[in-house]
């Protein structure tokens, strides 16, 4: 809670000059909403995502956490109106099938940190989501500053019962990882302002590279066959989902633009 509390609390800090534009004008009530929501989302499953990151290989947290696009999938369909057609369901049901090949159930005992990551994957889920829906109307900048704040609100509670002085170093890297997560923040709801969610999900997937050489090189780490088995189950099941998603925008574009092209003539 601590952790995840003084990262977000940098965030704001970075954030402050779109906040002063925030306070310039009067927020709607639905942007206030949503967004409250959103934090209460981000901030319990980044809390349960430093608890498995100190629990479980780094790698098995990234491996766990590609459900998330399965997952988008589902809420896309069911919150936002997109049609959920057999070969998503098909799709869905495979990537389900590579998460139990990660925590392998009833063949090997599942993690406290396995759990945690599994629970935390939901939660950013929902928090994608609504980020989503909030581009329809507002600022990228916008929606990550307020994330930020009602994240720090929804952890104060938490970060002051279970407080201790952080040392120096420890506030230096939870700063750094609030630059590095707040640009990608920023990034992340940028694509989901100029594209369909599930076509943006796939560009995660580089996380497992970069997860795996970390975990070797920084934390020793071991590599578990079935960790990386199963990442390319859940791979290749939301990669297939994004292209579908990719060729139903593409015809898309092609109906609005025939009726277009037709008038012209």
């Amino acid at each position: 809670m601590e952790g995840a509390f003084i990262r977000y609390g940098f965030g704001v800090l970075l954030l402050l000059p779109t906040l002063r534009g925030l306070l310039r004008r009067r927020p709607s009530a639905s942007l206030l909403r949503l967004s409250a929501v959103r934090g209460v989302a981000q901030s319990l499953g980044f809390v349960l995502w430093f608890y498995a990151m100190a629990h479980i290989p780094i790698a098995d947290v990234t491996a766990i956490g590609y459900t998330s696009p399965i997952l988008i999938t589902l809420g896309a369909a069911l919150f936002l109106g997109e049609t959920l057609h057999l070969r998503r369901i098909l799709a869905v049901l495979v990537g389900f099938f590579g998460m139990l090949v990660i925590v392998r159930p009833g063949f090997a005992e599942i993690s406290l940190g396995q759990i945690a990551q599994m629970t935390a994957t939901p939660l950013f889920a929902t928090s994608f989501l609504l980020a989503k829906k909030l581009t329809d109307d507002e600022d990228p900048a916008m929606i990550v500053a307020l994330l930020a704040v009602f994240s720090t609100l929804v952890l104060l509670p938490g970060a002051i019962y279970q407080w201790r002085p952080p040392t120096v170093a420890e506030l230096a890297w939870l700063g750094l990882v609030a630059v590095f997560a707040t640009a990608g923040q920023y990034a992340l709801t940028r694509a989901f302002k100029v594209a369909p969610i599930t076509v943006t999900q796939p560009a995660n997937f580089v996380q497992l590279v970069f997860a795996v050489i970390l975990g070797l090189v920084v934390f020793g780490d071991g590599l578990d066959p079935f960790v990386v088995l199963g990442a390319g189950i859940i791979v290749a099941a939301a990669t297939y989902i994004a292209h579908r998603e990719m060729l139903v925008a593409r015809a898309k574009r092609r109906l609005a633009v025939a009726p277009l092209a037709a008038g012209d003539h």
